[in-house]
């Protein structure tokens, strides 16, 4: 046996379930006379001692894991024993590989025929139950004892003993049945499913389950199936095929959810095919009652019938819910089948009519129906209720149903409301709606519903803001409204202009802020929530409304009677005027601060009012002295580098233009008129220098560092690659620089002295390779006097008269 030894270690389980390591040691088989059989053999590689001594059993599992490790259970103690494999002996040349699972399986499979099953007698029951239960962990020996079962009739015969063991009241043998049965169903075979679940031998298997070892009772299901359950034939069933598949359906689901053990986490995928079964079941039954026309049209008339009486429209509506839970068994395309039948059938009117019904299990049951439909095909429902708005007034129409089942659900905790708002927000989502060439499901449904329902979802908003504080603050009405608010502002994010056009004519955003004043903190950020997704849509429409109805005044008190709490409604409202100043929207921030500011000034823990001030008042500023606005710009604009050539073109278009057109526009000022101008934008200039230092400090924006002294401004050069090379220099004297509303810095009109930001095209002077050459008249110093008029020398006389004012 040398040339088969491996080295291994060994490892047994304790109590504690910890490995103990019993040594290393080299495997080998032999037969053993004390143990009558085939054996595994260890011995130590250090004294030869003998390690391990194991009968090879041919119902032991010995499983292969992670390619080094052999684990088995001994079947006397249950102990867990483990060989490791070490690697080649290095004393041997020729070694046997090792045989994983697979290799055993298909050796075992060529050399034995099939599994032997002892015979099926009272006295061999615990022989029975051991060998099922030491076939479960090999799928080779699962696939034997499954074929046995099948070919030997035995689950009948076992089924027979179950009979006997009851009259002799052998509660030993009961037990052993369970685990043999139990073991059956885990074999996971559909053909023995087969057997088990026939008319004949399905409470036999039910039976022996109810006789689990573990309980000291034995469990009454047969009891429950045959007298506590009934079978309740709504519309008579004629097939008995189909009476007898929703028999064994309802029974193998009771065998499956109440009476098998749950599943451990070795067994959860070997019930596969219990459920499978189960599954194709539904979907059979769902298919013949679908092709049976006469059933369905029966089970429509009596719905519909105002002669049905509450209880059988009450089992008849049941019926349907189930009847659709069923078709969620259903594959896609036989899924489309289906309700395309209930359609035809008339389905939707006939719900329609339920839910005008006063039985509040009644109209569950129709809801639950209703939610099938809609989460399938939503177009369908749509394109029902838009024909049925041609023919019946608002109230009964079958949306404006579903909101009011919403608004008087009765529940605490309004779980069918939030049922029915899921729905509602489903039918009226643009992104489930159609569009085709001939017609646009999206338009013509949401002007149908804001036509017709709209009014019926906002009544009790309406009716409970009517005065400055909600009428009505108890937690149903706050759970209600805050649902209304919800769907409302789903609307406002995705319908656009109808739901624009409602909030503005009805007055909805006024009455929603009423809602800030609730006791519930959830329905006052619901109402707030509603107003900021309406400021995040930055439309003027909403806007100008904001304002002309004053609509901050509401979310103001709000905060101030917040006071000093750091909470979610201190952060919203906080997020929401961020919002406005970050996004910079002008009419907003003008009007806070005019209306608001007072109020709100000392709330120094966050720079979100004194930026919104900051912006407020840059605002006002440019709006005061177009100039500024003009010179902030051109600030703002020194972070940008321009290209050379949009320099070059803007020169050349100003030196082609016809100097008529130029002369036509211009202005006459007097020296003195000039000097006076200077000064006193000179002096505009200076405050407003400062305040951008301030905005410098406070916002830490990096600008252009200017510094005002007197009236002298600081020199830039700024070098330009072209044909002709150029040099653009701002004078360091006293000068004007050119500026006209249309174009900044373009000649014509007086500008204002200061500095110039390197990027800028409009400069002082240019020098080429010529000669100086000077774009405007700088007469405030005589040196400058003298040097301009050599300038001027250079001059075309065009150019000449153009610049002397």
């Amino acid at each position: 046996m040398t040339d088969t030894r491996r080295r291994v270690k060994v490892y047994t389980l304790n109590e504690d379930r910890q490995r103990d390591d019993r040594g290393t040691g080299h495997v080998s088989s032999g037969y053993v006379e004390r143990l009558k059989g085939m054996s595994l053999l260890v011995r130590a590689e250090s004294d030869g001692s003998l390690l391990l001594e194991s009968k090879i059993n041919p119902n032991t599992a010995y499983q292969k894991q992670q390619d080094t490790l052999i684990v088995w259970s001994e079947a006397e103690n249950y102990d867990l024993k483990i060989c490791q494999v070490q690697g080649k002996d290095p004393s041997v040349d020729i070694t046997q590989d090792l045989v994983d699972e697979s290799e055993e399986e298909r050796f075992d499979d060529m050399s034995s025929p099939g599994l032997e099953l002892p015979s099926c007698e009272l006295s061999r029951l615990e022989e029975i139950a051991e060998l099922v239960a030491s076939s479960l962990p090999s799928p080779l020996r699962r696939e034997k004892l499954a074929l046995a079962l099948e070919n030997e009739g035995y689950i009948k015969k076992l089924l027979e003993l179950f009979h006997v063991c009851e009259d002799l009241e052998n509660i030993e043998g009961l037990h052993h049945l369970y685990e043999i049965i139990k073991g059956i169903f885990l074999l996971n075979r559909t053909a023995l499913f087969e057997v088990m679940f026939s008319e004949e031998c399905i409470m036999d298997v039910i039976g022996c389950l109810e006789y689990d070892p573990a309980l000291s009772q034995p469990r009454k299901h047969r009891e429950f199936l045959t007298k506590t359950a009934k079978f309740k034939e709504v519309i008579p069933i004629s097939d008995p095929e189909l009476k007898q598949k929703i028999h064994q359906t309802y029974r193998v689901q009771y065998i499956q959810d109440m009476v098998l053990p749950t599943p451990s986490v070795f067994e959860e995928n070997m019930l596969s095919t219990l459920h499978s079964f189960i599954f194709f079941n539904k979907v059979e039954i769902v298919g013949m009652l679908q092709e049976d026309e006469k059933f369905l049209t029966d089970l429509f008339a009596q719905l519909t019938d105002e002669a049905t009486d509450e209880e059988k429209r009450q089992e008849l509506v049941n019926f349907l819910k189930e009847f659709c839970a069923f078709s969620q068994t259903l594959q896609p395309q036989n899924r489309d089948a289906f309700f395309k039948t209930l359609s035809n059938m008339g389905i939707l009117p006939a719900l329609e009519v339920i839910l005008g019904m006063d039985d509040t299990q009644v109209r569950s049951a129709a809801t639950d129906i209703f939610s099938y439909l809609v989460e399938y095909n939503p177009s369908m429902v749509r394109e029902f209720v838009m024909q049925e708005a041609q023919q019946n007034d608002d109230d009964i129409l079958l949306i404006n149903l579903i909101i009011e089942h919403m608004i008087c659900d009765t529940d605490p905790e309004l779980g069918g409301a939030v049922q029915l708002m899921g729905l509602l927000r489903t039918l009226v989502d643009p992104e489930n709606m159609l569009a085709t060439a001939n017609k646009t499901e999206k338009t013509e449904f949401l002007g149908f519903f804001y036509k017709h329902c709209m009014h019926v979802l906002t009544a009790p908003l309406l009716a409970n803001t009517t005065e400055d504080k909600p009428s009505k603050d108890d937690f149903q009405t706050a759970q209600l409204l805050a649902l209304v608010l919800e769907l409302l502002t789903f609307c406002v994010e995705h319908h656009t202009y109808h739901i624009k056009n409602y909030i503005i004519n009805k007055d909805i955003l006024r009455r929603v802020l009423v809602l800030m004043a609730s006791k519930h903190a959830f329905l006052a950020l619901c109402a707030l929530r509603f107003k900021r997704k309406i400021i995040g849509l930055k439309d003027e429409f909403y806007n100008r409304y904001i304002m002309k109805s004053f609509l901050f005044e509401p979310v103001v008190k709000a905060f101030l009677n917040n006071g000093s709490r750091y909470n979610l409604m201190n952060s919203a409202i906080i997020e929401m005027f961020e919002f406005i100043r970050v996004e910079d929207i002008k009419s907003l921030t003008a009007h806070v601060i005019e209306n608001y500011w007072k109020a709100l000034e000392d709330v120094d823990y966050v720079q979100t009012f004194k930026g919104l001030k900051l912006r407020f008042e840059q605002q006002r500023e440019r709006q005061d002295n177009p100039k500024l606005d003009s010179m902030h710009s051109i600030l703002r604009n020194h972070r940008y580098r321009r290209d050379a050539r949009t320099l070059e073109d803007e020169e050349e278009m100003w030196f082609n233009t016809d100097e008529d057109d130029m002369e036509d526009g211009e202005a006459v000022v007097s020296p003195s008129d000039k000097t006076k101008n200077d000064d006193d934008i000179m002096d505009t200039i200076s405050k407003f220098m400062e305040r951008k230092k301030l905005k410098e400090s406070e916002e830490k924006e990096v600008l252009l560092k200017t510094n005002l002294s007197g009236r002298q401004s600081p020199s830039f050069k700024l070098s330009l690659s072209s044909g002709t090379k150029t040099n653009l220099t701002s004078q360091s004297s006293t000068t004007n620089l050119p500026g006209s509303p249309g174009s900044p810095g373009s000649p014509g009109s007086p500008g204002s002295p200061g500095s110039v930001p390197k990027n800028t095209s409009q400069t002082a002077a240019i020098t080429t390779k010529g000669g100086l050459v000077g774009l405007v008249d700088y007469p405030d110093d005589d040196e400058d006097d003298d040097e301009d008029e050599d300038k001027e020398d250079t001059l075309p006389l065009s150019k000449k008269a153009k610049f002397d004012s």
